[in-house]
């Protein structure tokens, strides 16, 4: 399944970066893409269990980035 989140107040690529590592470490998720430019997070992963996974990464941004908007 693939999910693609909008985000707003992502203000650079190594905030970027460093998000995209820790998203693609966590379990259930298979490939994690944030772009800086679009401000659009794309998560990839099994679909057993997936909302879960959603839950888990919309918790990690906020606690990696805290100013970090999530819109949807």
């Amino acid at each position: 399944m693939k999910k693609v989140i909008r985000v707003e107040n992502l203000d650079c690529a190594n905030c970027a970066a460093k998000l995209e590592r820790a998203l693609q470490q966590m379990a259930g998720v298979e490939e994690a893409t944030v772009s800086f430019m679009t401000q659009k997070i794309v998560i990839k992963g099994e679909d057993v269990g997936f909302d879960q996974v959603l839950e888990n990464v919309k918790a990690a941004i906020k606690k990696i980035e805290p100013d970090v908007t999530i819109l949807n």
